[in-house]
């Protein structure tokens, strides 16, 4: 057992002293407190190898402020969503900067949210249901102020399709039909008494699973909270209810934010159920992409919006961190976790960023900045950065629209990290009920070895975005090895959706490790990599990445916003989506031992671009791809089901 460990044991120990002792009563000399104190001390040193260490170390320190030896009151309990005091912001010079920078360059008019003006419904109004169910939000609106259709009519469509096709894609946690049609009923009667809420009045979303949601269960994707209710409304799903949306499932994520699997399986492709949605918001996505909802809303801490957004075809915005609040959602990283709309157009996703972005009180990560969705924006006025490996299609669409590209050239590399400890520190509630629940006492499990990979304060913890899997560093998979051995007699293993025994745990062991000191250098590299980012994007609104990692890892450690859009029409790659909680999980891309083995074709689907903005940007981004995506058609097809 480490010092840190036998300190919080003493802690324990102290309070379970305080309520069992009283003053008044002597034993040989001892207070009745003192000597239930020691005799509970005794006790622990021979149950977990409890250390003189501690003793002296406790014994001598007592509480805050007060005389040495005095009883230290127990820290009140800590369980997944209560926000940190040091709140990471991803522009260099700081927040306030930031909004000097802005109110000098655009005036505080800028900031007040603009109004989002749909375009009116033009031509005939379909009536086959898959055709309306596969309409863009903005036309579904449209639909709707016309009064062409309900939103109950529309309900009911995406609730049918819902329970149809979730048996095959695995994509929805509940389906909420009972609470859809009264707040559609709810819609319907206000639009009838002649109060519009907005472009998103009455129209079908559904929300990631890890959202809370009054009255719903809220599961993270595991079996452990399969029926838990968090009896509280996520910030997200408030501000989507008051602008008339209305909330008809809770979709599938990976395990606690990792790849597309879960406690019922794999949540699938639309376009080749052969394929996963890759994760995590795996359920958010395939959804939206087989025409179940109109729109959905992901979580990104390490591409978990763009991974699945560009698995199933879709377009979506992963904002600049900071810009929606996270509050009432599951925490992974305070300093990584992002929230954005998935949808099936750009313009969607303006619509639906712009009713959600901006400060709230509950989230201090929050701030707002200006957001203007410009439809007309000439690209000739801009300045684009270009990768050497991006997609040769999109680019040559941005310069068919008058884009002039900068060559752009290597990234910065960042040296370090912090996710693991903080995912571990966000898990560390569920770890304690996990290791209690299984009779393991975490102090038994080792310290990874100084210099094998746990100096940036990285280690454990698996990624929370499309790739999802296991920490590979050494810290991680020493911290992984040691809890496994540790748990040998717990149980069995499970499976990446529903790990049992100590694989439940392992995911989160290796973070408990490192020390303060070298987390906190570890921030300190990192303002050293977003400071290197302003350097290199300097005089750049956005650029376009490479194709493969689009920057997914750097972004995350930066803040910096991208927009997903859809630029060709073909098979995946063979091998996309492969390998267990991974961005297909189990997709069955890869040929077999056998080097004859011919590889999979999957059925044709769009494929995905990423574009990439400087901070704060989103408005920028989201415009420039709107105007490629309307001189393109890959947005209109969609999968048959």
């Amino acid at each position: 057992m480490t010092v840190r460990h036998e300190l919080e044991l003493l802690d324990q120990l102290q309070a379970e002293a305080e309520l069992m002792g009283e003053e008044s009563e002597d034993f040989g000399g001892l207070a009745r407190r003192d000597f239930v104190f020691l005799s509970l001390v005794s006790a622990a040193a021979t149950t977990f190898g409890f250390g003189a260490n501690a003793l002296a170390q406790g014994a001598a320190g007592g509480a805050p402020g007060g005389p040495p030896g005095a009883p230290q009151a127990p820290l009140p309990p800590l369980g997944n969503g209560e926000p940190v005091s040091w709140t990471f912001q991803p522009w260099p010079g700081g927040t306030g900067d930031l909004m000097e920078k802005l109110i000098a360059e655009r005036g505080a008019a800028a900031f007040k949210r603009e109004k989002f003006v749909v375009q009116p419904w033009v031509g005939a109004v379909p009536t086959d249901p898959e055709t309306i169910a596969f309409l863009p939000v903005h036309r579904l609106s449209a639909l709707i102020a016309a009064k062409k259709i309900t939103s109950t009519q529309l309900t009911k469509i995406y609730l049918e399709r819902l329970k149809r096709l979730d048996p095959t894609l695995l994509c929805a946690v509940t389906i909420m039909e009972e609470q859809a049609l009264a707040e559609a009923a709810r819609a319907d009667a206000e639009l009838k008494a002649g109060k519009n809420r907005g472009p998103l009045h009455g129209i079908p979303y559904g929300v990631k699973d890890l959202f809370s949601t009054k009255g719903v269960r809220t599961t993270w994707g595991s079996k452990d909270f399969e029926n838990r209710i968090i009896d509280e409304d996520a910030e997200v799903v408030v501000r989507l209810r008051e602008a008339g949306a209305v909330l008809i499932a809770k979709l599938a994520t990976g395990l606690f934010a990792s790849g597309d699997q879960w406690y019922r399986g794999r949540t699938n492709n639309p376009w080749d159920v052969r394929r996963g949605s890759s994760g995590s918001s795996a359920g958010p996505s395939s959804a939206t992409a087989a025409g179940c909802v109109a729109f959905g809303i992901g979580t990104e801490t390490s591409g978990s919006i763009v991974s699945p957004a560009r698995e199933c075809g879709l377009s979506a915005l992963r904002p600049t961190f900071g810009r929606v609040s996270r509050y009432g959602g599951m925490v992974l990283a305070w300093s990584q976790d992002r929230v954005g709309p998935i949808c099936r157009t750009i313009e969607d996703c303006a619509l639906v960023f712009n009713i959600i972005h901006g400060v709230d009180v509950k989230d201090p990560g929050t701030v707002t900045t200006p957001f203007h969705f410009d439809r007309n924006i000439k690209l000739a006025s801009l300045k684009i950065g270009v990768d050497a490996m991006a997609p040769k299609e999109f680019m040559d669409g941005l310069k068919a629209l008058g884009a002039t590209p900068t060559p752009l050239g290597p990234r910065p590399t960042l040296a370090g990290g912090g996710f693991g400890g903080e995912s571990s520190a966000a898990f560390d509630s569920y770890v304690q009920m996990k290791a209690k629940e299984l009779g393991i006492d975490l102090a038994s499990i080792p310290e990874p070895q100084p210099g094998r990979g746990g100096g940036g304060g990285g280690g454990g913890g698996a990624r929370g975005g499309g790739r999802g899997a296991a920490d590979t560093s050494a810290a991680g998979r020493a911290g992984a090895a040691a809890a496994a051995a540790a748990g040998a007699g717990a149980g069995g293993r499970g499976d990446a959706g529903n790990p049992t025994g100590m694989a439940a745990l392992t995911r989160w062991t290796g973070g408990r490790f490192p020390r303060a000191f070298d987390f906190i250098n570890a921030q300190r590299r990192r303002h050293i990599l977003i400071s290197e980012m302003q350097t290199l994007l300097k005089g750049l609104d956005m650029y376009v990445p490479g194709a493969g990692g689009f920057d997914v890892g750097l972004h995350a450690s930066t803040g910096h916003p991208c927009a997903v859009v859809q630029y060709k029409f073909e098979p995946q790659p063979s091998g996309r989506g492969g390998g267990p909680g991974g961005g297909g999980a189990g997709g069955g891309g890869r040929a077999g031992a056998d080097s004859t083995t011919p590889p999979v074709v999957y059925n044709p689907q769009p494929i995905c671009a990423v574009l990439a903005g400087n901070l704060y940007n989103d408005d920028k981004i989201l415009s420039v791809a709107h105007q490629f995506q309307i001189h393109s058609e890959w947005h209109n097809k969609h999968p048959k089901l």
